[in-house]
């Protein structure tokens, strides 16, 4: 469903009193793209979606000037753990998303790859892959999951290139996987692009590691913490360590302009959103 547009931007909407409510905010502020979730990304249970929830969601798409849609899945997921109770019950969880999405035409799942728990980083990212195919060969749709980039906090994974290149090597299904590229969190993780020059170098290292035409989708947010802190924390466009000129790159590169770019920076009312929103489209030549 999605349709073509000069720049796919906009941000994380809420799906409160109903999914198809989430386009009507979006549209409210010019987004071309938006990412929700599709049910509450705090709880295990996920309430069924009915005919009448995915008609009026995929009707409101229709009409609207939304080009892209994508999800974001349940933070509880972990299917890296090496607990095996947990793992099963995020396979399941994931499974479910999977399957939401692909009854309302969503081509993209964001997922957090998930953390290691004190055991090894290797052993962590092979049962990532592997819990990966177990859902993939599970769901019966045309949804792709893309693995987010880390900050490193903690003890999740994917916060390095080489280890969302190792989840998709290992999987069998690496044609339904990609890349969710998060600007905080590769900041955070110690990758810099705040100069042109370092901008450059780092898509190029990701072409190398990954390949570009793996990148399905950008956060874009700036970063409370300093380059390589490993600490996730959000806030404003060019109000943090990342600055403006990392973002007038990003939205000038005309090789992205076909890739959602969403907004998850701090909000308490859309009027943030919009907010920043606005400080990027000042960037835009």
């Amino acid at each position: 469903m999605n349709k073509t547009t000069p720049i796919l931007f906009g941000a994380h909407m809420s799906i409160s009193e109903g999914i198809y409510k989430s386009i009507e905010r979006g549209e409210s502020i010019g987004c071309t793209a938006i990412q929700i979730f599709t049910k509450s990304n705090r709880q295990w249970y996920a309430k069924p979606l009915d005919q009448e929830d995915i008609n009026a969601f995929q009707n409101a798409w229709k009409k609207s000037s939304i080009k892209s849609i994508i999800a974001h899945a349940s933070y509880l997921i972990n299917i890296g753990s090496p607990n095996n109770e947990l793992a099963k019950k995020s396979v399941a969880a994931l499974i479910e998303e999977l399957n939401r999405c692909n009854m309302l035409s969503i081509p993209y799942l964001v997922l957090h790859p998930g953390s290691h728990s004190k055991t090894d980083i290797e052993s962590c990212l092979q049962r990532i892959s592997d819990n990966i195919d177990k859902a993939l060969e599970k769901s019966d749709g045309k949804t792709h999951i893309l693995l987010e980039t880390m900050a490193g906090q903690g003890d999740s994974v994917g916060n390095t290139f080489e280890q969302l290149a190792t989840i998709i090597k290992h999987s069998h299904h690496k044609s339904k996987l990609g890349v969710c590229l998060d600007t905080c969190h590769i900041f955070a993780a110690g990758y810099d692009f705040r100069t042109k020059e370092a901008y450059n170098a780092l898509w190029n290292l990701f072409d190398q590691t990954i390949g570009l035409e793996k990148l399905h989708a950008i956060h874009c947010n700036d970063s409370k913490t300093e380059l390589n802190s490993r600490v996730d924390r959000h806030t404003d466009i060019g109000k943090g360590k990342i600055g403006l000129h990392a973002f007038e790159l990003l939205f000038n590169d005309h090789r992205f302009a076909h890739i959602p770019k969403i907004l998850e920076t701090p909000k308490e009312s859309l009027s943030d959103d919009l907010r920043n929103m606005k400080t990027i489209n000042a960037l835009i030549k």
